[in-house]
Parts: structure tokens; C-alpha cells; sequence
């Protein structure tokens, strides 16, 4: 790095955990680039909704700004942005069409998106839903970050006109999760919000277990779940677990569940951040499959892979304890080689410092112009 970088992020939250998934992957990247000596200021449309479920007011590893529409956004941050080295825009922020066309106008030294949902995305713009980014502007970024890898950046470059699609997954703050040395209280728990294209999953490789185990004590925290699921009497439920509670969470688990979203299954390569939180906390993972599944966390090595309920039962009821260990040893090694926090703030720094600036690009030309 030459020197530090100003960047300025426009995400859907940082200030609130609830029911998104974007908060905890914004805030460890954001410790990351501030731990490797850059300067972030985070902008956040100032909602009803997450005002009244802010779990982080006052953050210390970037600056924290809150706008209420578009118009302020302009008028007060026009300058900053400018004057920025990069910009970048995420995925679902409110009115994010206006809000991109009004910041490509403004010219910034680079224009990055990251899209922390991106088969979602794809899905929406395939169909003409553009909620918060339109078809037409994908080619406007110098870079564009995706949550999704393998087929899914190629698919970005030749359907959809994006000029440099990069894989940006999600990250774990390893300085936040860790094995808390808690007392397992748990044989096989599950954070997340509630998802109806999730849902059967979370039947399959969960509740019905839990049905066939009875003895054994299951856990499911998030929010927006259905009053009339039938829940069997050994799984307690949670409903909402902030951030600074999710190791101590993942440390009381002999197993911890992750269940993908049927658009990041249909995508693949999309790890969802539990993975990660929970290997740093050295929890052993059982999970569904997807496509690129092996290349975070191998079959059998870092993670049981789970198609049925009955490859849980087989889990939670033949795996001794030094296997278990095994499992998660592995599992922790991979996440803090290449999917922590630091990790993925350089792979961010390096991607910005590889696109020359704007302006350094128009002065280039403009020299090769004949007077």
C-alpha cells in the first residue's frame, strides 16, 4: 500500500443486525480496512426500522453518517464522495437506482458495487425488478464486488455488462468470534432470519432431528418466524441475537447448522457468514450443499455435508468427540488462512489500487490529444 485510502461505503446498515445479513459483513470488513490503516466513512439511509433496532451506534473502526433521503445525501456528501479514492454502493440500499445515477454524475475516482446478494440480484433484473440497481447501469462500475464466485462472475461479465466482476465474500472478524469457553448447552443450533425459500431446509435438517431425537436439546435464534410453525419441544427458540452475543452462541453448540438460501444454492459458491463465524469459533458445521461448497470447507475434512435428516441424526449420534475436534480444527484453519476480516481487506485494497483513478485516466488521454 502507498498510502492509506479514503473510501466511502453506501450499504443498507451498519447500525442494525436485525433481520439482514449485510450489517455483520460490512462491519468486519470495515474493522479490516481500518486495522490495515484506511479511512472509511459509512453512509446509511436513516430508517424507521432499523432506528428503533440499532445494535451499533458508534462505531470505532470508520466514521458513521445518517442521511434521510437522496437529496441530503447529495448536498451534504457530494464533496466526500468526490473527493474519495473510491465510492462503493451496496446491494438493497433505498432507492439505489437514483442514488447510483446521482453519484456516477458527481464523476468519483472509482465507482465500485458490492452486492452482498448477487443471484438475488441476477434473479430481479432478469425478471425487470430493479428495487435498487438497474440492468443498465452494471457496466457503470469500475468494480464489481460479488458475494457469489464461480459461473456467477462470468454470467455478471457476459449477460449483464459488468467491466470487472471480483469475488468479495463474506468475512469474520477473528478478533470478535472465538470459542468463548462456554458450556455446550445445545447438540445442534441455527441463527438466522426467517426465509420461506429456507424454510424446508431448516425442517429437513433440523426440526424433523430434532422429532427423531428427543433427548438431544436443539436452538434456533433470528427473527420473523411464522407463529404457526410446529416447533418440537426440544428446540428452544431465540428471537433475535445481536452480534456481540454470536460467539458465546456458537461456543454452547456441539454442532451448528448452516441452511442456504434456494437462489445461492441455484448459484453456488455464496458461503453464508455462519460458516465462517462459526469455524472461528471452532464449532464443528454440518450443512447443506452447494457448488463450491469443497473449496471453503471440504466433505468430511472441515464440515459434514447434510442432504437429509438422517445425515444429521447420523452426525449428532455416531461422531465421538476427537472427530468433532477434528472437524472443527479444520474448519477453523481454512477460515483464518483466507476468509478473515485482514483477508478480505486486502483483497479489497488490492482490487481498488489495480483500477486507475478516473481523473488519472481523462488526464492520460487528454494528453495524447492534439492541441
Amino acid at each position: 500500500m502507498n498510502r492509506p485510502l479514503d473510501i466511502v461505503v453506501l450499504g443498507l446498515s451498519l447500525t442494525s443486525s436485525w433481520g439482514n445479513g449485510h450489517a455483520t459483513t460490512y462491519r468486519a470488513l470495515l474493522r479490516g480496512l481500518h486495522a490495515a490503516g484506511h479511512n472509511v466513512t459509512f453512509l446509511e439511509r436513516d430508517v424507521p426500522w432499523y432506528a428503533s433496532h440499532r445494535d451499533l451506534t458508534a462505531p470505532s473502526f470508520c466514521d458513521l453518517a445518517l442521511y434521510g433521503d437522496l437529496d441530503e445525501l447529495i448536498t451534504r456528501y457530494a464533496g466526500s464522495m468526490a473527493a474519495s479514492d473510491a465510492v462503493v454502493i451496496g446491494s438493497y440500499v433505498p432507492d439505489g437506482v437514483e442514488i447510483i445515477d446521482a453519484i456516477a454524475d458527481l464523476g468519483p475516482k472509482r465507482l465500485c458495487f458490492y452486492d452482498i446478494d448477487t443471484p438475488v440480484t441476477l434473479a430481479k433484473l432478469a425478471r425487470g425488478d430493479e428495487e435498487y440497481l438497474g440492468r443498465r447501469q452494471v457496466p457503470f462500475f469500475d468494480l464489481y464486488f460479488s458475494f457469489s464466485g464461480g459461473r456467477t462472475l462470468d454470467r455478471l461479465r457476459d449477460a449483464f455488462g459488468a467491466r470487472r466482476p471480483l469475488p468479495l465474500y463474506c468475512a469474520v472478524d477473528l478478533d470478535v468470534y472465538r470459542n468463548t469457553g462456554a458450556p455446550k448447552e445445545w447438540d445442534l443450533g441455527y441463527l438466522g432470519t426467517f426465509s420461506p425459500d429456507r424454510q424446508p431446509g431448516l425442517e429437513r435438517l433440523l426440526i424433523e432431528p430434532a422429532r427423531q431425537l428427543p433427548d438431544m436439546r436443539f436452538v434456533v435464534a433470528g427473527p420473523s418466524y411464522p407463529a404457526d410453525i410446529a416447533w418440537p419441544k426440544n428446540v428452544e427458540r431465540i428471537d433475535h441475537l445481536p452480534p456481540g452475543e454470536h460467539a458465546d452462541f456458537y461456543s454452547r453448540q456441539r454442532f451448528t447448522l448452516n441452511v442456504t438460501r434456494a437462489d445461492m444454492v441455484a448459484a453456488g459458491w455464496s458461503p453464508s457468514v455462519r460458516l465462517f463465524e462459526a469455524a472461528a469459533c471452532r464449532t464443528p458445521l454440518i450443512s447443506d450443499w452447494w457448488e463450491g461448497i469443497e473449496s471453503f470447507f471440504p466433505p468430511g475434512e472441515a464440515a459434514v455435508i447434510a442432504q437429509g435428516s438422517s445425515d444429521v441424526v447420523t452426525a449428532l449420534t455416531r461422531l465421538d468427540r476427537r472427530q468433532c475436534e477434528a472437524l472443527a480444527e479444520c474448519a477453523y484453519r481454512r477460515v483464518a488462512g483466507a476468509h478473515s476480516a485482514a483477508a478480505r481487506a486486502r483483497t479489497f485494497i488490492e482490487a481498488i489500487e489495480s483500477v486507475a483513478p478516473r481523473a488519472d485516466i481523462a488526464a492520460r488521454h487528454a494528453e495524447r490529444l492534439p492541441i
